[in-house]
């Protein structure tokens, strides 16, 4: 089964890109953020012709998050626990039925917190205890689960073009680090990692300054797998080509394979 992630940086923009990616990469499941749209302005009937189911959690303007499969899927969550009235749309989840039992996946926005030491740098940091308990909870079913999308943190200096243009940077703060190392201590697998150890390799690069043409790029898109997950990956890529196609988000997708066979 193959799970991915991609902010796609407005729907509406993207669809072309994102239906022909669908077509050619074929995901079981995959987890958008970065709609900037409602229900009303998503292009379902174009990604239902390519075969998959939609559900999404929109927001006019800004943020919004969904989840795409090929197969039945059964919500679990719109919204982080203990969510206030009018939360950005930033969390979805749904669980799936496979040969080998259930696979929860989990689709993040995760706040940008810029700029640091104003109330946006808090809530980013109080959102990722969120996620983590989140997590939390989802480990004590002993169960597959995949926690994909925008984290919005860089987690290491070899994930960051160059770590001094970003010292001052939410993504790069030792609190985002540490909130993150948090959340994979409790057991989690990095998807790309296990496969790329200390390889350079990005996921974002800004529409600024050349950065596609410099290879100025970030890795903040990621895949954190369960135990039960992470026992059956066996496959894992960053489909970089996106980023080089016409009118292109600024991140490309992420994705996984699972054996489940």
């Amino acid at each position: 089964m193959k799970v991915a992630t991609w902010n796609v940086n407005s729907v509406r923009k993207r669809t072309s890109n994102l239906v022909s990616w669908l077509q050619r990469a074929k995901p079981d499941v995959v987890v958008l953020q970065e709609l900037k749209a409602q229900e009303p302005q998503f292009p379902k009937l174009e990604i239902e012709a390519a075969g998959y189911k939609v559900e999404m959690v929109g927001q006019k303007g800004f943020n919004g998050v969904a989840l795409l499969s090929l197969h039945p899927v059964e919500i679990t969550a719109r919204a982080l626990p203990d969510a206030v009235a009018d939360e950005p749309a930033r969390y979805i989840e749904g669980r799936i039925q496979t040969s080998k039992g259930p696979l929860t996946v989990g689709g993040i926005y995760l706040p940008n917190g810029n700029p640091i030491g104003t109330e946006k740098f808090t809530y980013k940091i109080a959102w990722m205890e969120r996620l983590t308990r989140r997590a939390k909870a989802l480990l004590a079913a002993e169960e597959m689960f995949v926690l994909g999308g925008d984290y919005n943190v860089i987690p290491t200096d070899i994930d960051v073009y160059s770590p001094a243009a970003f010292a001052d940077d939410a993504l790069c703060q030792p609190q985002s680090r540490a909130a993150l190392r948090s959340l994979l201590n409790l057991g989690l697998t990095d998807a790309v990692r296990a496969f790329h150890l200390d390889d350079v390799q990005y996921t974002y690069w800004d529409y600024q300054a050349g950065a596609w043409s410099k290879d100025h790029g970030l890795r903040i898109d990621h895949l954190l797998l369960s135990p039960q997950a992470a026992d059956r990956l066996s496959a894992v890529g960053i489909d970089k080509a996106e980023r080089g196609k016409p009118e292109p988000s600024d991140h490309v997708p992420v994705w996984c394979e699972l054996d489940l066979a």
